[in-house]
């Protein structure tokens, strides 16, 4: 019998063995993941989670029974290394599970803080749900809580935190790497607004303390009392094991338009996976449950014998405070953008635009707009700046045109 191992029990590997079963595969499959407990969605721990409104239930990706139902058998475990050679992987435990096909969804890891004292207690991360436990428990006692980092986890932190907090980010505005100035400026108002002190253009020299955080030293020398300070600085992709088994390794785990590694018998998907994505128009590593998911999905289908390029359209969100913000496509690269909508009233879209043609499209709470942009980039090709310009840069009705 034909057996499919996955590494990693995230939104990804949880895909791929899902959609496995849903392709029809009647082989073996085998999910291990590193956590104790059921599969569980990661999003929720930065938002409802940490702030009460959603328990454990809200979290698990299915209950207990449906694993038995879909003969997907749970491993729990840390897998030591992957032997291609006699087609097996190893866990810490000694223990060996031979594939047939291995998929790796390793995920990523939280960057460190590399200042001193980035060990001391009360300084957290959150990739996890232990971390959320043990965070959502600090937060309790907390006075001076400051944020290292003004990306999506640091915000939604700071949005559902009960208080008032100090976010210090390196950049010259928040959410640098994933939204336009324009949104980063709405954002940044928006969390002012709820009494948060937002320290642009500095980064952190040091966190001080006697066995534990009480002071963030900043870049420019000033300081910030501080008794729970959460470091939200990126992610690094989970490549140690692709590494060690010799696969190529470049900002993740190199794979092809199919998610194969350089090994055929070796697949990568999610966060750990760098793929050539056709809207950036180069290798990408892209960290989002829809890329996860989706790609979750290509892999099990390449594996079923359904191979078919994965050019799935990436999009993300984050909620803060009040504030739903729906991103489709790629900004990178654009030149060019036009706000529409009521950006006072948050409510409005900016529309970005690479080489004149529609590269982007954020959506501050307006769900019909991100639809809309999600439709056009699926008609293929993206509308250029002068269709949309002859619609008013109105998205649903330029859809309407290219439909009509």
């Amino acid at each position: 019998m034909e057996t499919v191992l996955v590494v990693g029990a995230g939104q990804s590997g949880f895909g791929v063995a899902t959609s496995l079963r849903d392709k029809g595969f009647d082989g073996r499959v085998v999910l291990i993941g590193d956590e104790p407990g059921l599969p569980y969605q990661r999003p929720p721990l930065s938002k409802g989670y940490l702030a009460g409104t959603a328990g454990d239930a809200q979290l698990r990706l299915r209950p207990e029974d449906f694993f038995a139902e879909k003969g997907i058998e749970l491993i729990p475990g840390r897998v030591a290394s992957v032997d291609r050679d006699g087609a097996k992987v190893v866990l810490e435990d000694g223990s060996a599970h031979e594939y047939d096909h291995l998929v790796l969804a390793t995920g990523a890891a939280n960057r460190v803080l590399p200042v001193p004292g980035s060990t001391l207690d009360g300084v957290f991360t959150l990739r996890t749900k232990d971390d959320a436990d043990v965070l959502r428990a600090a937060l309790e006692n907390a006075e001076n809580v400051v944020v290292v980092g003004g990306g999506f986890i640091g915000l939604e932190f700071a949005a559902h935190a009960g208080r008032p907090v100090t976010i210090v980010e390196a950049q010259d505005r928040l959410m640098a790497r994933v939204a336009t100035p324009e949104v980063s400026a709405y954002f940044a108002a928006l969390h002012e607004g709820a009494g948060h002190t937002i320290l642009l253009g500095k980064g952190v020299a040091a966190l001080h303390g006697d066995g534990r955080v009480a002071e963030v030293e900043l870049s420019d020398g000033g300081r910030l009392p501080a008794d729970l300070v959460l470091v939200g600085v990126g992610v690094e992709p989970r490549t140690r094991l692709a590494e060690e088994a010799g696969l190529a390794v470049a900002n993740g785990v190199v794979v092809d338009e199919h998610l194969r590694t350089s090994d055929p018998k070796i697949s990568a998907v999610g966060d750990c996976a760098n793929f050539p994505c056709v809207q950036a128009g180069t290798a990408t590593r892209l960290e989002s449950v829809q890329n996860a998911v989706d790609q979750g999905r290509a892999a099990a289908a390449a594996i079923a014998g359904e191979p078919a390029p994965y050019d799935s359209l990436p999009w993300f969100w984050t909620d803060q405070l009040g504030a739903k913000l729906q991103i489709a496509g790629i900004l990178t690269g654009a030149e060019k953008v036009v706000v529409t909508g009521d950006r006072e009233g948050g409510k409005f879209s900016v529309l970005s635009f690479r080489d004149g043609v529609l590269a982007g499209v954020e959506s501050v709470n307006r769900p019909p707009d991100h639809i809309a942009a999600r439709r056009l980039f699926a008609a293929d090709p993206a509308p250029r700046f002068e269709t949309l310009e002859a619609n008013g840069f109105d998205l649903k009705a330029t859809f309407a045109a290219t439909r009509g």
